[in-house]
């Protein structure tokens, strides 16, 4: 992959209007892009609207409740004066707050879940764009997430297809040359986070087209988001804090406990025999 790009460019499509449930997401996009999509574009598309066109909306009298549905395994909670902030792992292996799990934009009464497969659906709108225009083009599915030890947000790729999603640079050297061994930069994430400052939260614009960068555009069988997701023998952080305390502590008392039942039964049953042997010679 050549890596010779020194500018790019981020364009939002405007003109798209409310995406509702069986809308055909590629029309829509080429609509709004009136023609002017080419070799090497990558579409950020909002999951927001993947969702809704997918029909990811589902009632939920509580929010709360719908978290739960999507949670996998609980990473940390904080309560708040506003109630309790939950940070989960979802059903796509991403840990976020609240499952993924969106309440705004949406009719009252009803929550919006995350696409079930974002790189299916990453993959869809590609195929799609790439017949229709005849132009190798990449997608990447975008959403919101915080960072551990870092203020705000930022949107990160949850889906992607016909996209590098790493620029691996591990084997290279750098400009004194000397030898890199982790460098990765995650391109799909700094693809998402690009789209992210044209299309804004509360526009009305969700798919941004970036320019430029079409070194990294692949086949559309390219390894998608879900590869992002680090497996959980990498991670070095997997509960927070308090949790993680907890479960420690939690294991120490069963420990504990167990090895004062074994030493209790040792010494009883040590003690019975000299009882009993006591007895034995007693004259």
């Amino acid at each position: 992959m050549t890596r010779n790009a020194r500018a790019f460019a981020v364009r939002v499509l405007e003109g798209i209007g409310e995406i509702r449930q069986g809308d055909d997401l590629v029309e829509v996009i080429l609509a709004a892009a009136g023609g002017t999509l080419a070799d090497g574009d990558i579409l950020v598309v909002t999951s927001k609207v993947v969702s809704k066109a997918e029909g990811r909306i589902v009632r939920a009298a509580d929010r709360e409740r719908a978290i739960s549905d999507q949670t996998v395994r609980v990473v940390a909670t904080r309560v708040h004066e506003g109630g309790v902030t939950r940070i989960v792992e979802n059903r796509l292996g991403i840990v976020a707050a609240a499952a993924g799990v969106d309440a705004s934009n949406t009719e009252e009464g009803t929550v919006l879940l995350l696409p079930e497969d974002p790189d299916a659906s990453a993959r869809v709108i590609a195929e799609g764009l790439r017949s229709r225009t005849g132009r190798r083009v990449g997608v990447v599915l975008s959403d919101t997430l915080g960072r551990p030890w870092r203020e705000g947000q930022t949107d990160v790729a949850i889906g992607a297809a016909g996209v590098h999603v790493f620029d691996d640079l591990r084997g290279t050297t750098d400009a004194a040359g000397k030898p890199l061994s982790v460098t990765m930069p995650c391109t799909a994430d700094e693809l998402a986070a690009a789209g992210d400052l044209v299309k804004g939260k509360a526009s009305g614009c969700p798919v941004a087209v970036v320019s430029g960068l079409g070194h990294l555009v692949g086949p559309l069988d390219l390894p998608g988001a879900r590869s992002i997701v680090r497996p959980p023998e990498r991670d070095l952080f997997r509960l927070g804090a308090d949790e993680a305390m907890a479960q420690g502590m939690t294991a120490g008392r069963t420990a504990g406990y167990s090895a004062g039942r074994s030493i209790g039964f040792a010494e009883g049953f040590a003690a019975a025999l000299a009882a009993a042997e006591r007895e034995r010679v007693r004259p």
